[in-house]
């Protein structure tokens, strides 16, 4: 009877400790469930929102979908105010990693940049981190609007609130 009972506690114990993660999946990352995308690796950071991965042996370039960071250069403003923060914080979530990039409804927009949602090997979406510390602001532009609702929203209105980065008062 002991040893059930040893083995019991065991088991309570860690499903408490694995209670709330995500699965690892094959590929050692711990997406959520049903993300399905291509990994690969971030050459360099454009800006906020904007990176190069290399794909298929050649450069891309790739816009985050759902996020609009204030601009290194604006044609007619110039630097915008967080412009440099946001692109800064951009290289230190991305700089030499690779990504899990998953497309939504449009591939590419009309610079002929890929669209994406950018997953880290942790489970977490560039995108919405990005907003979550305000260095971005929500823009949508439908139909890709598919992390809209569930994470993109919540993590501007939470940064809002905390008046964090755009947000500050």
């Amino acid at each position: 009877m002991r040893p059930l009972a040893v083995g019991l506690c065991f088991l309570a114990l860690l499903f408490v400790a694995c209670a709330g993660r995500t699965p690892s999946r094959p590929d050692g990352s711990r997406l959520p469930p049903g993300v399905v995308c291509e990994w690969t690796p971030v050459v360099r950071v454009v800006d906020g929102d904007t990176i190069r991965v290399l794909r298929d042996g050649a450069e891309e370039r790739v816009r985050y979908i759902g996020v609009d960071t204030p601009e290194l250069a604006h044609p007619t403003h110039g630097v915008e105010p967080f412009g440099p923060e946001a692109a800064a914080y951009n290289e230190e979530l991305v700089d030499g990693r690779s990504l899990c990039l998953e497309t939504d409804v449009s591939d590419r927009d009309r610079f002929g940049r890929l669209l994406r949602y950018a997953w880290l090997e942790d489970g977490t979406m560039v995108n919405e981190l990005l907003v979550a510390a305000g260095m971005a602001r929500v823009a949508t532009f439908p139909p890709d609007v598919k992390y809209t609702e569930s994470l993109l929203l919540p993590a501007q209105q939470a940064a809002a609130e905390a008046g964090r980065g755009l947000w500050g008062r």
